[in-house]
Formats: structure tokens, C-alpha cells, sequence
């Protein structure tokens, strides 16, 4: 998702902010007997909107919320900002031999297992376009100007932290740009511009997924597609109104037979993908809705919130993966 919007700068006492390094110092606050989950959300360059969405959301959990630092690969070269060098071209984007490094070592040789040290579960919220590289089939920029986006930091942080749950199946939350990364490390290839993907097949797109004006996230219906799916056992229906949407690209095939899509919305008369499952994982879902901002928009009573998800269905999403983090650090102290 590409805004960005001020937030209040208030932090919780649990709030424990892990440095850019990566190192942190985790408080292990407890209920009962009980410590409390720490739950991370992954690097935003930006601090978009939907970052600071989804901390604000991720607040109303009983847990303890890390932000974590941007996480580098020491096969690549950093200056003294913690900016890529020679790994990036003139749009932003990975250069095809950073992206074949990463998807090549994935975590190994970073410093990510180090950032990770005593997290229970991870959030990763939207955000910047993923650089084509990174596909499962690598793509040229789409050549659109004034959709040109991209963080190649950002990106190598987010591969490397998606790669790392996914080896050590630690659960895992993806909203918007995080259901396309979870998409991508698991071998999928995307379409880079909805509005251009339906002018090629010749069908007039209907904007459905993005407000053409850039004015606010539109709202639309989403269809769950399978009543053993995770998303489906959260929500508890098959149906879900009002989803907002931000969003120009879309998740279009998998390599990986274990990654499914479980919802979609049919958009003028085909189907885009909203929803996508590890099925080989205990908790990985990626939703491509900002069911963080709806949950935004209710707790600022804002005049929009009406015309999206409720509240309580919203934070369903949130509190499973507090559930699944629970259960899982019990199961690591047993262990």
C-alpha cells in the first residue's frame, strides 16, 4: 500500500523497540506464571500507514509488540545508513544478482536469527511493491512512472524475516505487501498492475481494488473458498464484507504445491486472489485486505470505519495468531 499517514507517537508500556541491528531486549512480562507473547512487526522503511496501523491493532492484544529493525544479509554490502550498495537499480528495485543471492541462501549468513531470539509470532503489514526480481520468474520494471515504488532494503529485510518463519514455522500474520512476500518466498509470480493486466485481456477494470483517485480504500466483498481453511475457521463464515483495499498488483501462481489461495474477489468477472495459506505450517496466513485499518478506523470512531469490516471481525485475525503464539511458547518451554 503506498500512503502514508501521521499517527500518534504514544507507546504502551510493553512496547519494547528493537534496534536496527537487529538486538533487542525482550521484557517478559507475565500473567499469572505465564510470560506474555512477544509478537514483532516486521521493518517499514516509511512508517506507512498501514504500519502503523497494524501496530495500533496489534496494541489491543495481550501481548508484547517489538518493532523490529531492518535485517540484512552479510552476502550483500550496506553503507554507514544501512542503505544497499550496488544492489539496486535506478527505480528502486533488487538487481537480478541480489535477488538471485537472497532467494539463493534465503536467512542463512544474517542477522535474523539473532533479531528473532525469543519472538513468538510476526506480523508483516503492507507497504512498498516487491521488487520483480524476487518472483519465482523474474519480471522487468512495469514501466508505469507514477507506480513505481520500491524499497530494495526493505525487500532483503522482508525475505530474509518470511524465510526464517517459514523454516522455523513460526506464526505469521501478512497483510497487503506482507501476503505477496509470503507469496513470493514461496515461489509465486504477480501481476504488477491490475488496471494493465485487464487492458492486455482487453476488459475495462472497474478499480475495485484501488480508488483510482488515491483519495481513500475502497471497500469490497471478499469470498472464502474452503471451510477447512485457516481464514475460514477465524472469520467462521464464508463471506466477508467490506475488506478495505489498497492495492495495484496481485498475487497471480505458486510453485510451492503447500501455498493455497483461499479467498478471492471476483473482480469484473474474474477471480483476484485475497487470501493465501501454508497448509505445511501450525499459523502462516497472508490476507491481501487491511483488516489492520479497519480496526484503525473504529478506534478513532472515524467517519469512514462504517463502510468496512467491523471491529470484532477484524481483530479475529489478530487474536488467532496471539492464540497460535501462546500455544506455540508453551509448547518451546515444555520442549
Amino acid at each position: 500500500m503506498k500512503r502514508s499517514g501521521k499517527f500518534f507517537s504514544c507507546l504502551i508500556s510493553v512496547l519494547v523497540v528493537v534496534s536496527v541491528c537487529g538486538c533487542c531486549s525482550l521484557k517478559n512480562t507475565a500473567v499469572g506464571n505465564e510470560r506474555r507473547p512477544n509478537i514483532a512487526v516486521a521493518w517499514n522503511n516509511t512508517r506507512s500507514y498501514s504500519y502503523e496501523s497494524a501496530l495500533r491493532a496489534a496494541k489491543e492484544l495481550d501481548a508484547n509488540i517489538i518493532e523490529l529493525g531492518m535485517l540484512r544479509s552479510f552476502y550483500l554490502e550496506y553503507d554507514d545508513d544501512g542503505m544497499l550498495i550496488d544492489s539496486k537499480d535506478e527505480n528502486g528495485m533488487l538487481t537480478s544478482e541480489a535477488a538471485k543471492i537472497i532467494k539463493t541462501y534465503t536467512w542463512k549468513n544474517s542477522d535474523v536469527e539473532k533479531a528473532m531470539k525469543g519472538i513468538d509470532a510476526v506480523i508483516f503489514p503492507g507497504g512498498s511493491d516487491i521488487s520483480p526480481t524476487l518472483y519465482r520468474n523474474e519480471q522487468p520494471w512495469h514501466g508505469i512512472p507514477e507506480e513505481t515504488d520500491y524499497c530494495a532494503e526493505r525487500d532483503v529485510s522482508d525475505y530474509l524475516l518470511m524465510s526464517y518463519c517459514l523454516d522455523n514455522d513460526i506464526p505469521l500474520l501478512g497483510i497487503c505487501r506482507g501476503m505477496q512476500m509470503l507469496s513470493v518466498v514461496s515461489g509465486a509470480d504477480m501481476i504488477q498492475d491490475i488496471e494493465k493486466y485487464f487492458a492486455d485481456l482487453g476488459i475495462d477494470y472497474s478499480h475495485v481494488h484501488r480508488d483510482p483517485e488515491k483519495k481513500d480504500l475502497v471497500p469490497h466483498p471478499v469470498k472464502i473458498l474452503d471451510k477447512h481453511s485457516l481464514i475460514y475457521k477465524i472469520v467462521g463464515k464464508e463471506n466477508l464484507e467490506g475488506c478495505p483495499s489498497w492495492h495495484h498488483q496481485a498475487v497471480w501462481n505458486f510453485l510451492d504445491p503447500k501455498l493455497k489461495f483461499t479467498a478471492v474477489t471476483i473482480t469484473d468477472r474474474l477471480p483476484m486472489i485475497e487470501a493465501v495459506e501454508r497448509e505445511d505450517k501450525t499459523f502462516c496466513l497472508g490476507v491481501q485486505f487491511h483488516l489492520e485499518i479497519a480496526i484503525r478506523r473504529a478506534l478513532e470512531k472515524a467517519d469512514s470505519a462504517s463502510k468496512f469490516m467491523d471491529y470484532d471481525t477484524a481483530m479475529r485475525f489478530f487474536r488467532a495468531l496471539l492464540d497460535r503464539a501462546r500455544e506455540q511458547k508453551r509448547q518451546d518451554e515444555a520442549a
